[in-house]
């Protein structure tokens, strides 16, 4: 097996899912999961038979890795949803209908931070957690340039701003922040 940079090596994914207290029986989606579906696979198996898992991305290519390794490994309980989070609506879940939302290493990656967080909100039940996770904002030889990172601070105070409370906030890794939302 070789070693990479990426993955767990920078995010461990059973930790940071259970930050975000996913348990059998329910909706999960993931905002911006990526191609290896780091996120996705391991939530599957938290979720169970009954449960769901929704990888969301913008990028077709993206989608089609994760239902190509659906396919290969007979997995059930993972939809693939293309969309663009930056616009409100425009992801077909059902409005009120999730009970957990991840956005890791997502929110970076855009100047619509706030129409991201619109758009996982109304997806979101009343008492569902949403998990951010950011590069920490801290200059370092990887990840995006400083001023793409996500500043705590403004995260907070938006997120308050849509209705949503801090529960908990975590080191989600050596580069990385975690903070667990409750919507209200």
């Amino acid at each position: 097996m070789f070693k990479s940079t990426g993955g767990n090596a920078l995010l461990d994914a059973n930790f940071i899912l259970s930050k975000a207290q996913i348990t059998e029986n329910t909706k999960v989606a993931d905002l911006g999961c990526g191609a290896s579906g780091h996120f996705v696979f391991p939530a599957a198996k938290m979720v169970g038979k009954r449960g769901i898992i929704y990888a969301v991305d913008i990028l077709k290519t993206v989608l089609e890795q994760i239902n190509r390794r659906v396919r290969q490994e007979n997995i059930e309980n993972i939809r693939t949803i293309w969309s663009d989070l930056e616009i409100f609506k425009a992801t077909k879940i059902e409005s009120g209908s999730l009970d957990t939302a991840l956005l890791i290493n997502t929110l970076y990656q855009s100047r619509k931070r706030v129409e991201i967080l619109r758009e996982t909100i109304r997806m979101m039940k009343r008492g569902a957690k949403l998990l951010v996770v950011e590069w920490q904002n801290v200059s370092s030889a990887f990840g995006p340039p400083s001023e793409e990172r996500v500043k705590p601070d403004l995260l907070k105070i938006g997120a308050k701003k849509l209705g949503l409370e801090i529960e908990e906030e975590f080191e989600a890794g050596q580069y990385h922040y975690g903070i667990l939302f409750v919507k209200l």
